[in-house]
């Protein structure tokens, strides 16, 4: 999968080709101190900066027109402390390279999202996370984070250490400072078993509060024109160790899950009155399957097909109704529908303006084939998300400003005054941050 795109002519480009943005310079700097000093700089020429991770996010939350920070080159794991069971590393990290050294340390975060593409400070900032009954978000499990703010100076931010800046830095937007360096909470290596099946809608819906309660990580995809999903359920493992045979991992993972699903995305795309017959299909594709591995090599898959994607929190309590309306609607449009509705949760949590902060939570993920028109879909599910108070994902698709957000956060005020605190001149600011935090 590739990462951010830089053109020839200097132009940006996200992963999900739906952001393009022009910076005035790019800078790659090799460590913090060159880091603060193009902070300085930029501020010395009246420009904005942003940091850009692997280009993940569906919004323009890392755009500028001023100077882009690439953080390629601050990677690695600082320290392992294994007495108090945690790992610093470096801003730039990828997921991916983070939990194969962890793995190879006898180490491993408690939960994560799905792909691990992105770097550790993108994937944060923006609220990046999996499914999880006990277990939170990723940025839920970091202890300590250290970040460059407008003037150039360096903070660390911990329970203990300017903890107000941490309860909000940790999905801070990269709209307090540029993060440098983070510390997670991890664990000794465990197993997971994956349960994947088959289940019918109505099933899931009329026992989803059995599945969330029984498991510890519980997720389904529903496939819309059908009834039918496909559910996982992950949870601890004494072993031993049974991970999924190459053959078989290949079939499903690779030729099911991104290439067979990559041609049934541009057949629909091409005439999309066949899209409910090939849904029909796909949603019966996968069969059942149990294994035992290792936890990244269980939560996180490739995805090679590319999308855009829209994703709403609401309340748990509120998500059986939301998604029978989402699937009243399409029933009752002519939307034709070729990707899966993916459906996690997560447990309550204190970051300020964290998707699950202050409330037991579910989430909805819409996603469109890259290429789609995904407008008529996506107004129609946002507007039934909102209607639940839902709190969109910050790097996917949605149209909500400061003054929707100030309604569905309560520690929305608490954020912003932060902002003005540690960025009076908005040296972080863009056109996204402006819509969403207000200027």
């Amino acid at each position: 999968m590739s990462t951010t795109v830089s053109g020839r002519n200097g132009t940006w480009r996200n992963w999900g080709g739906t952001v393009a943005a022009r910076p005035a310079r790019q800078v790659e700097p090799a460590s913090v101190d060159e880091l603060a000093a193009a902070v300085r700089k930029a501020a010395e020429d009246g420009l904005t900066v942003k940091a850009v991770g692997s280009g993940h996010s569906f919004t323009s939350v890392a755009a500028t027109d001023g100077v882009l920070i690439r953080p390629q080159l601050l990677t690695g794991i600082r320290n392992i402390d294994r007495e108090a069971g945690t790992v610093t590393v470096e801003a730039g990290t990828p997921l991916k390279r983070l939990n194969m050294a962890l793995a190879r340390e006898g180490l491993s975060l408690t939960n994560m999202g799905d792909i691990m593409e992105q770097t550790v400070s993108g994937a944060t900032s923006t609220g990046t996370h999996g499914t999880g009954r006990d277990s939170a978000s990723i940025a839920a499990q970091i202890k300590e984070l250290e970040l460059v703010t407008a003037d150039g100076s360096l903070l660390t931010c911990s329970e203990k250490e300017n903890p107000e800046i941490f309860a909000a830095a940790r999905t801070g937007l990269g709209a307090l400072g540029i993060i440098t360096a983070i510390t997670f909470a991890v664990e000794p290596i465990f197993l997971l078993t994956a349960r994947e099946e088959p289940m019918s809608l109505d099933q899931v819906t009329s026992r989803f509060n059995e599945l969330w309660a029984e498991n510890e990580h519980f997720e389904f995809y529903w496939f819309p024109h059908t009834g039918n999903t496909n559910t996982k359920r992950n949870n601890r493992s004494a072993g031993p160790e049974q991970p999924v045979g190459q053959l078989a991992g290949w079939f499903e993972d690779e030729f099911l899950s991104n290439g067979v699903f990559q041609v049934a995305q541009w057949a629909g795309r091409a005439v999309p009155a066949t899209v409910p017959a090939i849904a029909q299909i796909s949603s019966k594709a996968l069969s059942a399957r149990t294994y035992t591995d290792i936890p990244y090599k269980v939560f996180t898959s490739p995805r090679r097909v590319r999308f855009v994607e829209m994703e709403y929190a609401v309340p748990r309590e509120a998500v059986v109704e939301t998604l029978r309306e989402l699937k009243r609607t399409v029933d009752r449009s002519g939307l034709r529908i070729s990707f899966p509705v993916e459906v996690r949760t997560a447990p309550a949590d204190d970051i300020t303006l964290s998707t699950a902060s202050g409330r037991d939570t579910a989430y909805i993920a819409v996603h469109m084939f890259k290429g789609t028109p995904y407008q008529a879909y996506f107004t129609a599910a946002e507007r039934i998300f909102t209607a639940h108070e839902g709190r969109p994902h910050w790097g996917k698709v949605h149209t909500r400003d400061a003054e929707y957000f100030a309604g569905v956060y309560p520690r929305f005020g608490e954020f912003t005054a932060l902002r003005d605190r540690l960025d009076p001149e908005r040296r972080f600011q863009n056109d996204y941050l402006r819509r969403v935090l207000g200027s």
